[in-house]
């Protein structure tokens, strides 16, 4: 009886869906063009994190310079994370949003939404939105 259960159980399991391959890939490879842009930030090389912004980012701010000090002054614990972990990738009509956890130099947790697109290159970032907590400012 006890086989017949796991036998069953087996054969379920191997029914439901688990992450696409291809899904898996993009998960890896969007979170190693935030991490190194992570990195890029910590070591103070605007230009390197600037290669990780899509068209759209670059067409905004123009020159690195403008983007660097944009992140400096509007996103710090981008600009000098203690810790990031990734959370959950997730796609929001038609777009993937990937949600990252941040640590501040104070120790404060911030979370982070990061929208990215897929182009000829590569995966690039699009977009950061800071995800306020729930009760917390408006």
């Amino acid at each position: 009886m006890k086989q017949l259960i796991l036998s069953t159980a087996l054969c379920l399991s191997m029914l439901l869906p688990g992450p696409a391959p291809a899904q898996e890939a993009s998960e890896g490879a969007i979170q190693g063009v935030i991490s190194d842009q992570f990195a890029a930030f910590v070591d103070r090389d605007v230009a390197q994190a600037w290669r990780f912004a899509s068209p759209t980012i670059q067409l905004m701010f123009r020159t690195p310079e403008n983007f660097g000090r944009m992140v400096e002054n509007g996103y710090p614990m981008v600009w000098s994370p203690t810790d990031t972990t990734f959370l959950e990738l997730r796609e929001l009509d038609g777009e993937l949003w990937q949600k990252v956890q941040v640590r501040d130099a104070a120790g404060k947790y911030h979370l982070l939404d990061y929208k990215m697109v897929e182009t000829q290159d590569g995966w690039l970032i699009d977009a950061v939105k800071l995800i306020r907590a729930a009760g917390v400012g408006v």
